[in-house]
């Protein structure tokens, strides 16, 4: 099992491992940005139904969105990288 501090002897606080942060600072972000797209699509689907209150059962044709401000664009760079979302360019970045 990974244990994700090292225990210190001098009474100080254990300090995190990096890589674990990473990882969850990526996971993390993907969360964030899957509630985003998530939204983004269901609130243009609801749009396409010319001003009704429910849809016409048609699909969103959306290809990407701007990812949320509160990570860097570097967490988002290293997500595509990883083949977990796509980089459309012009900061935008949809679903696979």
């Amino acid at each position: 099992m990974n244990e994700p501090t090292t225990p210190s002897s001098d009474g100080t606080p254990p300090t995190p491992d990096p890589r674990q942060a990473r990882e969850h600072l990526l996971k993390t972000a993907l969360t964030a940005f899957k509630k985003r797209y998530k939204l983004t699509k269901l609130d243009q689907e609801s749009k396409l139904g010319g001003g009704r209150p429910t849809t016409s059962g048609k699909s969103s044709n959306m290809a990407g969105i701007i990812p949320p401000r509160e990570f860097a664009r570097d967490v988002w760079d290293e997500l595509a990288k990883q083949g977990k979302i796509k980089d459309q360019g012009g900061g935008f970045f949809g679903m696979l």
